[in-house]
């Protein structure tokens, strides 16, 4: 079982009082009106699946009912970070990865 920290409570929590609510970051477009039917699918139904660090939109449903970020690595489940909607992530795939590398690279010299 998780425990999840929540940006809004101040706590980790168990998983159970959590919902899962897809891709975080996702711009709703400017002018709805203005969006052909492709991209306006694309909006609505189309979302990264990638495999390792994945910034998802989570809410705290059992809590304090707010919605929240976290960053989650999708095989090992782990959570890296949660933080606030607006709030920039400190861990992203591309950080990760080139930490990573650099370590792998500090290891062969």
């Amino acid at each position: 079982m998780l425990n999840i920290f929540c940006p809004h409570c101040g706590e980790s929590r168990s998983e159970e009082e959590f919902h899962a609510a897809g891709q975080a970051h996702i711009p709703r477009p400017l002018d709805p009106n203005a969006c052909t039917d492709q991209e306006w699918g694309d909006y609505l139904f189309f979302r990264d699946n990638p495999r390792g660090l994945h910034h998802e939109l989570w809410i705290h449903a059992a809590g304090c009912r707010q919605y929240f970020n976290a960053t989650r690595h999708t095989v090992s489940y782990q959570i890296h970070e949660t933080y606030k909607i607006g709030d920039r992530p400190s861990v992203t795939a591309a950080a990760k990865q080139a930490a990573s590398s650099s370590s792998v690279v500090g290891d062969k010299a």
